[in-house]
C-alpha cells in the first residue's frame, strides 16, 4: 500500500506539475498580452499614424520636389534674363528695321554753291543699322510749320545706315528771287512726317521763302539743291 501511494502521489505530483507548467504558460500569454510589446504592436494605428508622418515626409520630399520645380522655373527666369541681355546688345539691335529720327546721330552745315544751302548730315547710332526710305526727308522751318517741297522730280534710293556710312541732304531756304519772307534760326528734321521725335538743329540766322529738300544721298556732291 506504501508503495501504490508513494506512486500515486509520484504521478499526481507530475500531472499537478505539468498543469502548473501549462498554468503558467497560459500566464505568459496573458501577461505577453499585457506586455509592453504587446501594448506596442496592439498600438499599430499609431504607428499607422507615424507611417501617414512617413508620408508627410514624403509629401515634404514632394515639396522639396516643387522647389525644385521652382528652380527650374528660377533657371527658364535666368534664360529670360539672357533673352532680354542678347536684345539690348547693340549689336543686334534694329537690323532691317527702317530708322526712326532718335536712330540718328543728325548735324548741319552751311554751304556756299548754289548760292547757299544746308547740308544735312545723318549717320546711324553707335550699334544701330538701320534704313532711311526712299522719301524726301521731313524739314520743317518756324513755329507755324512750314515745310521744305521737292528739290528733285524724282524720290531716291534706300539707304542703310551703319557705321562708316551717312547721308546727306541739302536744303535751300529760299528758292524766291524777291525780298521777303520770315527770318529763322533753326531747321527741324525727322524721317517722316509721323515720326514722334523730330529734331531740332541750330543753325545761323537765314530767310525762307519756298523752300526745298533734296532727297537722301550717300555722297554730299549729289545733295547740292540746285533750283529752276
Amino acid at each position: 500500500m506504501n508503495r501504490r501511494l508513494r506512486t500515486a502521489l509520484a504521478v499526481t505530483a507530475v500531472i499537478g506539475s505539468g498543469l502548473l507548467m501549462t498554468a503558467c504558460g497560459g500566464g505568459d500569454e496573458s501577461s505577453a498580452s499585457d506586455s509592453p510589446a504587446a501594448s506596442s504592436s496592439q498600438a499599430s494605428p499609431t504607428a499607422a499614424d507615424g507611417g501617414e508622418g512617413g508620408s508627410g515626409s514624403g509629401t515634404s520630399k514632394s515639396s522639396g520636389g516643387g522647389a525644385a520645380g521652382s528652380g527650374s522655373s528660377d533657371k527658364s527666369g535666368t534664360g529670360g534674363g539672357d533673352a532680354s541681355g542678347s536684345d539690348a546688345s547693340g549689336d543686334k539691335k534694329g537690323y532691317g528695321q527702317s530708322c526712326g529720327t532718335n536712330d540718328i546721330s543728325w548735324s548741319v552745315s552751311s554751304e556756299d554753291q548754289a548760292g547757299g544751302y544746308f547740308l544735312i548730315k545723318a549717320t546711324a547710332k553707335s550699334g544701330i543699322t538701320c534704313v532711311l526710305p526712299a522719301e524726301l526727308p521731313v524739314v520743317a522751318f518756324g513755329s507755324d510749320g512750314t515745310e521744305a517741297g521737292p528739290a528733285e522730280q524724282s524720290a531716291g534710293q534706300s539707304i542703310t545706315l551703319r557705321a562708316g556710312v551717312t547721308a546727306y541732304a541739302g536744303v535751300n531756304p529760299k528758292t524766291t528771287k524777291e525780298d521777303g519772307g520770315k527770318e529763322l534760326d533753326s531747321l527741324i528734321v525727322s524721317v517722316s512726317n509721323d515720326d514722334p521725335n523730330p529734331e531740332s538743329l541750330k543753325v545761323d540766322s537765314y530767310i525762307v521763302d519756298k523752300p526745298v529738300v533734296t532727297s537722301w544721298h550717300t555722297s554730299a556732291t549729289d545733295a547740292v539743291p540746285f533750283s529752276g
